[in-house]
Order: C-alpha cells, then sequence, then structure tokens
C-alpha cells in the first residue's frame, strides 16, 4: 500500500506507478501548472487548516504618554501614505498587497499583488 506522499511504506522509495506518473507531469509542456498540481496533492492534508487572515492598513510608533492620552476622536497618524496598497497577512506572514474595497456593507480587499508560492512557502519555515 503506498503511503499519502507516493512513496512506498515498506522501502521508503517511489513506488513503480508514482515515478512514471511524476516523471509524466514533469516532463509536460506546461511544468508550472505540473509542479503546482504535485504540490497541491502533497498538501492536500491541510487545506482545512483554518488560518488567521488580517489586512494591516499601516503602522506608527507612539509614546506611552499619548497613548494613555487616547479618547475618542483621537487621531494617530499613521507611516503608510493614503493611497498605498494595504498589506495581506496570513498567520503574521505577508501573502500579498491590495487596495480596500467594498463588499456590501463590509470592506473587503482586492489583491493586487501577491508573494510567489515559492516564497510563501519558504517564509513557513
Amino acid at each position: 500500500m503506498a503511503a499519502p506522499n507516493g512513496m512506498d511504506e515498506r522501502s521508503n522509495t517511489l513506488n513503480p506507478e508514482e515515478t512514471a506518473e511524476l516523471l509524466k507531469e514533469h516532463q509536460s509542456d506546461a511544468p508550472i501548472r505540473a509542479s503546482q498540481s504535485s504540490l497541491n496533492r502533497d498538501l492536500e492534508f491541510l487545506f482545512d487548516v483554518p488560518l488567521q487572515v488580517s489586512v494591516e492598513v499601516g503602522r506608527a510608533r507612539i509614546l506611552l504618554k499619548d497613548l494613555l492620552q487616547m479618547g475618542e476622536g483621537y487621531v494617530v497618524e499613521l507611516e503608510k501614505l493614503a493611497g498605498e496598497p494595504l498589506d495581506l497577512y496570513v498567520n503574521s506572514r505577508l501573502i500579498a498587497r491590495g487596495e480596500a474595497v467594498k463588499v456590501g456593507d463590509k470592506f473587503g480587499i482586492k489583491l493586487t499583488e501577491v508573494v510567489s508560492q515559492s516564497d510563501r512557502i519558504e517564509n513557513l519555515g
């Protein structure tokens, strides 16, 4: 019986059917699509893991005395300029940038730039 990652459990090597399938995928004229397909199969067991998604509008450094004086109507000036892309983080890691949009009565983010898949995977560790 083959293990989920395509390795033969008895010898820790790829079984012949999996080896042939991988070679066929990687020899195609669409190597990126085959590579992503292979990656998706390898990571399929993770697809239902919940992730924390957040969007950062900007950052600011303030003094403690200013924090203690904050009240309703207080304005905190952010380092980011108006019109600059918002940063989308997943589990505190930058994944993409985009612009704010309204979705019904809620806010959303329209992605304008996505960190490459290889960079995202590399930054997981």
